[in-house]
C-alpha cells in the first residue's frame, strides 16, 4: 500500500471538508434573493386599468387621502389605516353574484388574520346612495364584520370611483362616477403601510386566496426585517 499516496488523499478530503463548509453557505448566500412582494406603480398595471391622466407614473403610486362613512356612522380616513396593511375591495350590498363569494373570502381573511393587529379590511360601495349606513350595519352584521377589523364603507359615489380607477386600479370600464356610471369587479388589493399596492387577487377565487396568505407572509417577513 502506498502511504504517500494515502497521506495525500487524506490531506486532500480534509481540505475538501473544510473547504466546503466554508464556501457552501456563502455561496448559497450569495445566490439566495430574498422574495419581494413587487411595488405597483401605474407603468406596471395592465394599461386598460389606469386612468389616462396617470399612465406616465413609473414610481412612488400611494392610495390617495380618502374619507369614507363605515357600518357604524363613523367616518373613515387613511389615518384610521396609518400604519396598517389591508386589503381592500369594491362591493354593493345587492349583489347576488361575484360579492357573495367576494365577502365569503373576507370573511374568511378576516377571521384567519383576526388577531393580527397589523392587518385590516376595507369594502367600498360602488352603489353607495342605496348602501346607506342603516344598510352597511345590516349586511355587515349578517357577513360577521368585526368593528375596527373591517370597515364597510359608503361616502360621495365619485371619490368611491375615483378610488377604484385611480389608486386601486382596480376596474376596466371607463367613466366619471356619475349618475349612471357603474363599476364592478372581484379584485381584492393589498396595500402596505406606506399606501402602496403589493398584490391584486381574485376574490372569488380559493387559490388566489391562498396566494394572498403566502404574500401576506412575504410583507410582514419585509417589516420585520426593517425592525
Amino acid at each position: 500500500m502506498d502511504l504517500k499516496f494515502f497521506k495525500k488523499s487524506k490531506t486532500t478530503l480534509i481540505f475538501l471538508v473544510v473547504f466546503s463548509a466554508v464556501t457552501v453557505p456563502v455561496f448559497y448566500h450569495l445566490l439566495k434573493v430574498d422574495k419581494k412582494l413587487k411595488v405597483y406603480s401605474p407603468s406596471d398595471v395592465n394599461p386598460s386599468l389606469v386612468h389616462e391622466s396617470i399612465k406616465h407614473i413609473t414610481k412612488d403610486h400611494t392610495i390617495a387621502d380618502f374619507e369614507l362613512i363605515n357600518q357604524n356612522g363613523k367616518i373613515i380616513t387613511q389615518k384610521d389605516y396609518k400604519g396598517k396593511i389591508y386589503i381592500a375591495d369594491f362591493f354593493f350590498t345587492r349583489c347576488t353574484n361575484i360579492c357573495v363569494a367576494m365577502a365569503y373570502n373576507m370573511n374568511e381573511l378576516q377571521e384567519y388574520y383576526k388577531n393580527d393587529n397589523d392587518i385590516m379590511f376595507l369594502s367600498h360601495s360602488v352603489t353607495p346612495v342605496m348602501d346607506s349606513v342603516p344598510v352597511l350595519k345590516e349586511y355587515a352584521i349578517n357577513k360577521g364584520v368585526i368593528d375596527g377589523k373591517w370597515n364597510v364603507t359608503t361616502g360621495a359615489k365619485k371619490h368611491i370611483y375615483d378610488l377604484a380607477r385611480k389608486s386601486y386600479f382596480a376596474v376596466i370600464e371607463d367613466g366619471d362616477g356619475g349618475e349612471d356610471d357603474f363599476i364592478h369587479t372581484e379584485q381584492f388589493v393589498l396595500i402596505d403601510k406606506e399606501r402602496r399596492i403589493r398584490g391584486y387577487y381574485d376574490g372569488t377565487n380559493k387559490e388566489d386566496m391562498q396566494k394572498l396568505k403566502d404574500d401576506m407572509v412575504l410583507l410582514k417577513e419585509e417589516y420585520e426585517k426593517r425592525e
